[in-house]
């Protein structure tokens, strides 16, 4: 046992010993367990990787982790490594309160710690849910052991009354014509059986999809690894690649702040403004990089977005779902027709540069999903930043989803000081709203709620909505899903429960949105607006105990990525990640 006991720093079986006091007993006791699982020393000497495994029933995305597993298991052995898998937190959209977002960063140190804390020389991080995939990135950029991520794939899309339907932009959409009572309740109860036809991530350019086409972008998937749906032959396969590929990574040593730097981001976000991809990704790739210490600017934001045109014809932004975007060659058709605009140097998982990759995808074929950047869906990305004395850290609105009459607009500020006043007047036939009038919701942001919920898509009035009402200009602090449509202004930044302008806002204010001038801004004098901060002081939320507790002594606000501020790269005294 001589040689086992050097240094913990070695891999395999041998990496980070539990602390014993003397380092050969640690790794003899490690062996004596681990063998009770009937592993032999052969094995135990093989490349160790780790599988991130969030399967649970709580997780109907992530309900094909069983067969991703076993995929991966096998690409690992076939490549002579040892897998491993092990549990982590897994979060749900719908089935988490008060919000997945309030769950995320303590999934990204589940991550983080379960990958220091057993030995692994590389991992493969199984995630798709909203939440779930950038806190997998944000724990591997801080842990910096060589990972990959697996995307769970899409589900697939259903029929009702033969119309195609898919979760969630369709969910919302059936949604409204139920409040405006356009439909029954029978007809809203059968569509809820067809929304959602099998396991998998929304079949819309959500959060979901837009994170998993993020991470090919960054270059932490193998090539074509975002697109294809979770229950075809095409997704176990991309898990039995990313099996093999962990173990070329533990044998290369290629680590995360190797792959995800500054140029990738840049690519990154250009793919999310090209896809028409969801608001959340800004915060979410802001949160990543800010692990790394790579800061993202929302001005240069806007500037990649004022270049870089939406290519791809999905929901919300178009027309089409995710197995279509698969069938047309998924993000390496798109990344052919971005070429001119991207960074082709940047590696990638594979230990081969984007540009490489991109050679060996091969010249592509006709389709109709992903459109050239002469005849884009959208001349613009589909993300533009605000600013102005309502937001002067900023804020957001999907453009490709907006209501073009919309964009250009003045008009006058129906307030809701938080969730409970929304939920209590929104339907109420007394509520003084008419169609031009500007929503304004308060305290939905990171501090606000907590968890910076996606509330931030207000329904329209029913009593507007029952007279033909699709679309109002909606403003608040929070966020909204990256399945809904619509002229809606997210966080806003600093929020409202700081005391940012928003908190001033008062019922019956004036408010000018011009999209194209990339302003917002509350009528209101500089004098006016002091007075009222003045007269009604903002106290921000606090909690004596716990998780909660953390959370609101440490969140970050959106335009840094809602992360925890003690879990960033600090650039300035050099910290790296893994440190």
């Amino acid at each position: 046992m001589a040689n086992d006991s050097d240094s913990g720093s070695k891999g395999g079986l041998r990496k980070g010993l539990t602390s014993y006091g003397d380092s050969g007993f640690s790794l003899f006791l490690r062996k004596a367990f681990i063998k009770g699982a009937g592993y032999t020393d052969d094995a135990l000497e093989r490349p160790i990787v780790g599988i991130a495994n969030t399967g649970s029933a709580y997780n109907p995305c992530h309900g094909n982790a069983p067969q991703l597993v076993d995929a991966v298991k096998r690409g690992v052995m076939l490549a002579g490594g040892l897998p491993m898998d092990f549990p982590s937190i897994s979060i749900h959209e719908s089935f988490s309160s008060p919000t997945s977002m309030y769950l995320r960063n303590l999934m990204s140190i589940d991550t983080e710690e379960m990958i220091r804390a057993q030995p692994m020389d590389a991992v493969v991080l199984i995630g798709g849910c909203d939440k779930t995939v950038p806190a997998q990135l944000m724990g591997a950029a801080s842990a910096n052991v060589p990972a990959i991520q697996l995307v769970t794939g899409s589900m697939l899309t259903g029929s009702h009354r033969s119309e195609r339907v898919g979760a969630c932009t369709d969910c919302r959409r059936f949604w409204a014509k139920y409040r405006a009572e356009e439909i029954d309740g029978q007809e809203i109860a059968d569509v809820n059986d067809q929304l959602v036809a099998s396991v998998g991530t929304c079949s819309v350019m959500g959060t979901a999809s837009t994170m998993a086409c993020v991470a090919e972008a960054l270059g932490m998937t193998v090539p074509g690894g975002a697109a294809p749906p979770a229950v075809t032959s095409d997704r176990i396969r991309v898990a039995e690649r990313s099996g093999a590929t962990a173990v070329a990574m533990a044998k290369a040593k290629l680590t995360p702040d190797k792959i995800m730097t500054a140029k990738a981001f840049e690519n990154a976000l250009r793919v999310l403004l090209a896809i028409g991809g969801s608001t959340n990704g800004v915060i979410h790739v802001t949160a990543i990089a800010g692990r790394l210490g790579i800061p993202i600017e929302l001005d240069r934001l806007d500037a990649i977005g004022r270049e870089t045109p939406v290519l791809v014809d999905l929901k919300p932004s178009g027309q089409h779902y995710m197995e279509d975007f698969h069938h047309a060659g998924g993000v390496p058709a798109l990344l052919r027709e971005l070429k001119p605009l991207l960074h082709l140097d940047t590696l990638t998982v594979t230990g081969r540069t984007l540009g490489e990759e991109m050679e060996a995808s091969g010249a592509g074929f006709k389709q109709e999903v992903i459109k050239p950047r002469s005849n884009p869906i959208f001349p613009q990305g589909g993300i533009a930043v605000l600013r102005g004395n309502l937001a002067p850290g900023g804020a957001i609105i999907k453009q490709s989803a907006a209501d073009a009459k919309l964009m250009e607009h003045e008009g006058r500020a129906v307030v809701f000081e938080n969730l409970e006043d929304l939920a209590s007047r929104i339907d109420d036939d007394k509520l003084d709203v008419k169609a031009d009038d500007i929503l304004v919701l308060k305290n939905i942001g990171p501090l606000g709620a907590p968890g910076m919920p996606e509330a931030g898509y207000l329904p329209i009035p029913k009593k507007l909505a029952r007279a033909g009402v699709k679309d109002m200009v909606r403003i608040s602090d929070g966020r909204m899903s990256g399945t809904a449509a619509g002229t809606i202004v997210l966080h806003v930044t600093p929020e409202s429960a700081i005391g940012g302008p928003l908190a001033y806002v008062m019922g019956g204010d004036r408010i000018r949105l011009s999209v194209k001038n990339r302003s917002i801004e509350l009528l209101v004098t500089p004098e006016e607006l002091e007075r009222r901060a003045k007269s009604n002081p903002v106290t921000p939320p606090k909690a004596a105990r716990g998780y909660r507790k953390l959370f609101l002594q440490t969140v970050t606000q959106a335009d840094k990525g809602v992360d925890f501020d003690f879990l960033m790269a600090d650039p300035a005294n050099d910290r790296k990640p893994g440190g």
